[in-house]
């Protein structure tokens, strides 16, 4: 089977490290399709078609002066797709288990029979590079659920959430409210059916995802021993901390600001989840913001937050 790869990179010296990671660990490396959106400066060196053969690689590049953020990078990767069996959205330093593409697949065709669609996701242990090896950091070999952070709770001004990923003892798939962006495998029919939305810059990101794809009677699902791995932007992770789209050096060059683009986001996310009419970026008609509510503990029309939203619980 084929799997798609969407990888949005800004400015990220580790961008070649995740695709020849991702390369060397495939069980069918020759079924890959690279998407990759990589907005950095000319001293950082572009991708090649040999470098990621035998694999498909697609691409644009351009200077990060003129990248919009995290979400429409993402969208603009998400366009590349053509057809693949399977759709996997990384972020561009990552790190795999050998066998990766073979367990993903597994994972998702088990739980696939009778749903209109799911996403297996979750935010990815952490590794590290010491001396220039790779070391992986798991917390557990179970599975990593979603919860809202200690103390979440809702802005008077704007629908943000924090949400965090807490080990939850089950050595099977758990249902799931809330996603990570940097690590979501699903049916490639995903892109047609949840384009993603490039009007959103980075917060409420994967708050929209998740209650599209509930909406839209998809399942999210946190599985065990999940093969994948991310260099968090930590003193300990071996590596210069990397530039950030929201960074100040840059931010002031351009016409538009972070911090314009992050308001304009809140006011999407506000938009969304009042039921507006966003086109194929709405709220599906499956399943409704009230059954997420009762689902997830995250009531957005009472802006109140359940006990259950907070801690992983069996059956959600």
């Amino acid at each position: 089977m084929t799997i798609f790869i969407s990888i949005a990179s800004y400015c990220d010296p580790l961008l070649h490290f995740t695709v020849r990671r991702a390369l060397d660990t495939a069980r069918w490396p020759q079924a890959l399709h690279f998407g990759v959106v990589d907005q950095s400066p000319a001293s950082i060196p572009a991708l090649t078609a040999d470098f990621a053969a035998p694999a498909r690689l697609s691409q644009v590049r351009m200077n990060p002066l003129y990248a919009r953020g995290p979400c429409w990078a993402r969208a603009l990767a998400m366009s590349f797709y053509d057809g693949e069996d399977w759709f996997f959205q990384i972020d561009s330093h990552t790190d795999f288990d050998a066998g990766w593409d073979e367990r993903l697949i597994a994972q998702a065709s088990s739980l696939a029979a009778g749903r209109p669609g799911l996403v297996l996701s979750a935010y990815p242990h952490p590794f590290v590079l010491q001396d220039g090896a790779v070391v992986h950091k798991p917390t557990t070999t179970q599975a990593l659920v979603h919860v809202l952070k200690p103390g979440a709770t809702f802005e008077a001004d704007h629908p943000v959430l924090h949400f965090e990923a807490h080990p939850h003892a089950s050595d099977a798939a758990v249902p799931g409210f809330h996603l990570a962006a940097g690590c979501l495998f699903a049916p490639g029919r995903l892109v047609q059916t949840l384009p993603y939305d490039p009007h959103f810059y980075f917060h409420g990101e994967e708050q929209a995802l998740a209650v599209r794809l509930y909406t839209h009677g998809w399942d999210i699902f946190h599985t065990p021993g999940l093969p994948i791995y991310h260099l968090y932007n930590t003193p300990d992770s071996g590596v210069p901390a990397r530039a950030l789209h929201w960074d100040a050096q840059t931010d002031q060059q351009r016409s538009q600001t972070w911090w314009t683009l992050e308001q304009r986001s809140r006011a999407r996310l506000a938009a969304l989840l009042r039921g507006d009419d966003l086109g194929v970026f709405s709220l599906g008609r499956v399943r409704s913001l009230a059954d997420y509510a009762a689902f997830s503990g995250i009531d957005y029309a009472a802006r109140t937050l359940a006990p259950r939203a907070y801690s992983a619980v069996d059956g959600r």
